[in-house]
């Protein structure tokens, strides 16, 4: 190591040339990594769901559709914006009242339910039908096209539209979320580091390791845009710890060391050995993602621990680059810290017994509210009202009384007597207010001669046939997730292969997956982060004191919604507990390690902690600050629930977890002094 170390002081000015010139093939993969704004996308494609849109796509030609409300517009201007609208690039088909009739045929010879559906007083709707799928660039192109066709008392609803909206909007806010981020860590570093300059050097050095972080993301194909807008937020606050031990260790080294350069490379070396152990169980936090049966973990995951590995890597090489070659500035920008040093390791250790006894009896309410707290589904019930595909959602319950509407697969060789039968069923369900499909519209109001070929297309092939159900229940209700299981008893009896697929649906394995992965994605998490400190420390006693102590702090803090009435997204409690937990850890382990020391050197327990906690304060309010300086204002700003509550809770979860680990650990560390000294390698047992 020392010999690296010694290479990079030497190598500085060349490290710095590569670093930037790796910038442009980076941007490169940055702009050419596509982003995926469908959540639905990452649920298992073994699922009968997540199949039954393949073969949609495949056997129909189309993988999304959208229902289009019409206000007040007579059906001359209708038929010639459904013209126009079918000449769009990826609308396949646009279904509507002339889809079965000509126009002059009197509306009141229609089926009752056809009339129900597509009309309704002024108001009417089509059904826009895309060779596409829902998330799809093509898809959303799609949509913006038909958006600047149609008029204002025109409303594209579905959750195709609800995607190419989010799409805009995360587009617009992700940058400012990165300026936020840069602002706020720059407050807190200029509070806290005792040179003006010298945070500009840290937030370039992970400013750089952020731009190859997203830059390699081309190699997966593509990310969700939940990945992309935190990625770099998250990595800014995760990392910068690296940044400020290195410093401090090259401080430390300049009044022990001949020069300058020699005084960095004892840092490079200090430094790489006391971030290993930190970097792993944060980058072991975020692999615990990847065992999500949602792939949206492996997702986020993979990129996370990435950007840990190249922060690690930025900090030892580039950072130390820029310091030696900038060193004559840094110097003579130096001021004296504005936070004074003090300490409170005394009252710790003087009421350890007290804070013990809190620490036991806040348990309770932490455990209720975490057990409590209530998880939405529905990805669109907090996005901004003004968005155009939620007014469109709003017209549409309004106007139709639609919630959503369920697509079927049914086998196409199915009797017409048998069809018709499902057909039936399935509108005695609850809550169905129509079903839409070849046996169900053929009758005594309409021959099967009156379907036009085009139209017949649509809806049969030589495999399958399509139907379409309306619902007046919103989807992710429990309302709507009875209303699927029912459905689907109703069309295996009919049609053991035939599935039941749409947004509702999906959403409704989405519930039944991620909770089985939030118990599978703690338990690893957990089980990881335990053997890593194992190692580390040395200790059989020292992991289950502090996974012990950082979980009281995840508790608490996704237990406070509870209290407050907020709904979280039901990504949060899945991810937060493993971000948490990877990432604030260090905070114990860095005042244990001191503990470790002062009680290996023959200091007393007391002093000991006493040491180890004054030594460590500063340190860890620093790192904390900065974790919640980089997640904080996104959090206030974003106007994207999902990207809101995952920086809220997160920002909130490092202070938590420093309020823990400054006041409880001691604590626990008092008072599990024997066992932790005689189930420790390297404490000398007294």
């Amino acid at each position: 190591m020392k010999r690296f170390s010694r290479g990079i002081v030497k190598c500085r000015y060349l490290i710095l040339v590569l670093g930037l010139a790796l910038l442009i093939p980076s941007a490169w993969g940055y702009f050419n990594t596509r982003v995926n704004y469908d959540i639905l996308s990452y649920l298992p494609d073994d699922i009968e769901t997540m199949e039954g849109q393949e073969i949609l796509q495949k056997e129909f030609g189309t993988g999304a559709f959208s229902m289009l409300v019409v206000e007040g517009m007579d059906f001359k201007s209708a038929a010639s914006l459904k013209s126009q609208i079918e000449k769009v690039d990826y609308v396949k088909n646009v279904i509507w009242y002339d889809s079965i009739a000509d126009l002059s045929v009197p509306v009141e010879i229609l089926p009752k339910e056809i009339q129900d559906v597509f009309l309704n007083g002024d108001d009417t709707l089509m059904v826009v039908m895309y060779s596409s799928s829902m998330s799809s660039d093509e898809t959303m192109e799609a949509i913006e096209d038909i958006r600047s066709l149609a008029k204002k008392e025109c409303f594209v609803s579905g959750m195709s539209a609800v995607v190419t909206d989010t799409r805009n909007l995360a587009n617009r806010e992700t940058p400012v979320y990165v300026l936020i981020a840069v602002i706020l860590s720059s407050i807190v570093l200029a509070l806290t580091m005792d040179s003006y300059i010298i945070p500009l050097f840290f937030l370039l050095s992970i400013g750089i390791a952020i731009v190859y972080n997203l830059g390699s993301n081309i190699f997966m194909g593509q990310i969700s845009y939940v990945t992309k807008a935190l990625a770099a937020v998250l990595q800014l606050g995760v990392t910068m710890d690296y940044s400020i031990f290195l410093w401090h260790s090259y401080e430390e080294q300049q009044g022990i060391c001949h020069d300058d350069k020699e005084a960095m490379a004892n840092a490079i070396e200090m430094t790489f050995s006391s971030v290993i152990g930190s970097s792993i169980t944060t980058i072991a936090g975020f692999i615990a993602l990847c065992f999500m049966s949602f792939t949206l973990g492996m997702d986020l995951g993979i990129v996370m621990a990435k950007g840990v590995i190249l922060g690690v890597i930025c900090c030892i090489t580039i950072l130390p680059s820029m310091i030696l070659v900038f060193h004559k500035l840094i110097e003579r920008t130096k001021h004296r810290s504005l936070i004074p040093d003090f300490s409170i390791a005394g009252f710790i250790t003087k009421h350890y017994k007290l804070i013990a006894v809190l620490f036991v009896i806040l348990w309770i309410p932490a455990i209720y509210g975490y057990s409590h707290t209530d998880v939405y589904y529905n990805l669109d019930s907090t996005l901004p009202e003004e968005l155009p595909s939620i007014q469109a959602n709003k017209k549409l319950n309004e106007n139709f009384s639609m919630g959503t509407v369920h697509v079927v697969l049914a086998d196409s060789g199915m009797s017409a007597k048998d069809g018709a039968r499902m057909c039936d069923e399935m509108k005695q369900v609850k809550g169905v207010q129509s079903v839409l499909g070849l046996d169900s519209l053929v009758g005594p109001g309409l021959a099967r001669e009156m379907i036009p070929d085009d139209l017949l297309s649509d809806i049969k092939t030589d495999k399958y046939q399509l139907l379409m159900v309306t619902s007046e229940y919103a989807v992710a209700s429990d309302e709507v997730n009875q209303q699927c299981d029912e459905l689907e008893t109703v069309i295996k009896k009919y049609d053991k292969e035939g599935m039941l697929i749409g947004e509702a649906p999906c959403t409704r394995d989405l519930i039944r997956i991620t909770n089985t992965d939030f118990a599978r994605v703690n338990a690893v998490s957990i089980g990881v982060i335990f053997a890593i400190i194992l190692l580390v420390l040395g200790s059989i006693s020292l992991p289950a004191i502090l996974v012990f102590v950082i979980e009281f702090a995840v508790f608490l803090n996704m237990g406070i919604p509870c209290y407050t009435g907020t709904v979280l997204p039901f990504i949060a409690s899945i991810v937060i507990g493993t971000i948490q937990l990877g990432s604030t850890v260090d905070y114990a382990i860095l005042m244990t390690n001191r503990y470790k020391r002062g009680r290996n050197s023959g200091l007393g327990k007391k002093q000991a902690v006493i040491e180890a906690h004054t030594a460590s304060m500063r340190s860890i309010i620093v790192s904390a600050f900065s974790f919640f300086a980089a997640t904080f204002g996104v959090g206030m700003y974003s106007d994207i629930d999902m990207i809101s509550s995952l920086c809220t809770l997160m920002a909130r979860g490092a202070i938590i977890s420093m309020v823990t680990v400054l006041l409880v650990l001691p604590a626990m560390l008092m008072i599990f002094d024997k066992l932790i000294c005689f189930t420790t390698m390297g404490i000398r047992r007294k």
